[in-house]
């Protein structure tokens, strides 16, 4: 660890302690003239120990700068001259050109010094200057590539008190911070804070939920669902249909079974995209039985099966070895006027060739063949899901 120390010559004595003179030393030795650079992992490390077992907790003007990164001796050069630039620029630039301050912390960003980025951040809050959700996003995504939770919360809980709803990018940032952390305390801690700030509260954590899935983190995003379920948190059908998801995913079909019917029992209306999921995840599962007790549910339900319906179905029954009951939901969905995919098809003559009705399968592929330009393509998988 490096330490940068920007400090002012009037400084000297605004100390709480003088008694170590390793400390008194080390800062006499510059003067004070100039910024103060450690050369040395071990002087800056010797220091910042002592400083921290005798409790010395420096009285410093808004200008001083504690900076502890880790950098090459340019890096450490080039972030000792872009504070410079923008203390110089808070300070002394007029409130119309005071702007530029945002290009200073994308350039410590770039050099990798976040501890620098968060003071700067700061006193621009100090002297109640804004700063664009933008710059909060860079800050984010940094701080979440070196796996720093605590920048992390930082510069996301800023982007949210800047923003009415973060993007799902910024959450799938946030959420990849947490990817090496044991457990979830800082999580659920800070879920905890911004559900008091942020208006959508629930749309907030339904984002959370889905990010820490998405980056592979599907065990936390469960942890933090049964915590707020526990809490009475207001979830909605999102949540629900998130959830669901997850445990369809990773195999978990009797959670995933419960789950739905907790939702169900909560007062939730189950909708198409619940329907769906439960029916991939059972599909997944070879759990053909179920798929079609859900199916007749959905129908009874009045809801009506879209492609995504129609493509569970009909690989559930062809992984069974049942041929016929695929054929039949395969002409259902098109007396429906529902398009089928290519990967239907494919699946339905793979099915058909193993058992053994070739006929049918070469049937399917001309037929196939014949429809490429009218076969639902991927945008009509996508529209329904969350």
């Amino acid at each position: 660890m490096v330490v940068l120390i920007l400090v002012p010559k009037s400084a000297l004595y605004m100390f709480e302690s003088l008694l170590i003179d390793d400390v008194i030393d080390c800062f006499k030795y510059n003067n004070f003239e100039v910024p103060l650079l450690f050369s040395t992992a071990a002087a800056a490390a010797t220091t910042c120990s002592l400083c921290v077992s005798f409790s010395l907790r420096p009285h410093l003007p808004p200008s001083t700068l504690l900076l502890p990164f880790a950098a090459s001796p340019d890096k450490e050069i080039a972030a000792e001259k872009v504070l410079k630039e923008f203390h110089a620029t808070i300070e002394n630039a007029a409130a119309s050109s005071v702007k530029g301050y945002a290009a200073y912390i994308d350039k410590m960003c770039k050099i990798g010094n976040l501890s620098a980025v968060s003071q700067m951040l700061q006193a621009l809050q100090d002297r109640n200057i804004s700063v664009p959700p933008n710059v909060y996003i860079v800050f984010l995504a940094e701080a979440s590539q070196k796996n720093d939770i605590d920048l992390s919360c930082q510069a996301f809980k800023k982007l949210l008190l800047s923003i009415k709803s973060p993007s799902a990018a910024s959450c799938l940032s946030f959420a990849q911070a947490f990817t090496k952390a044991n457990g979830c305390i800082e999580l659920l801690r800070f879920i905890e804070e911004v559900s008091e700030i942020t208006c959508s509260s629930t749309s907030f954590v339904n984002k959370i939920i889905f990010a820490l899935a998405k980056s592979g983190q599907k065990d936390k995003a469960l942890v933090i669902f049964d915590y707020l379920k526990s809490r009475n948190y207001s979830l909605d059908l999102v949540t629900y249909n998130i959830v669901l998801d997850i445990l369809g995913r990773t195999g978990r079909v009797d959670e995933m079974l419960d789950v739905f019917a907790t939702m169900k029992e909560a007062g939730f209306v189950p909708d198409i995209v619940s329907y769906n999921t439960v029916l991939n995840g059972l599909r997944k599962a070879g759990r053909t039985d179920m798929c079609i007790v859900y199916f007749k549910e959905m129908s009874e339900n009045g809801i009506e099966p879209d492609l995504l319906t129609y493509t569970a179905l009909i690989e559930s029954f062809g992984r069974s070895g049942n041929a016929e009951e695929s054929l039949k939901c395969f002409r259902e969905m098109k007396l429906k006027g529902i398009l089928p995919s290519i990967y239907i098809y494919r699946s339905l003559i793979n099915n058909l060739n193993k058992s053994g009705k070739v006929e049918l399968a070469k049937e399917l592929l001309e037929e196939m063949n014949s429809s490429s330009t009218r076969l639902a393509g991927p945008e009509d998988f996508k529209h329904k899901r969350r």
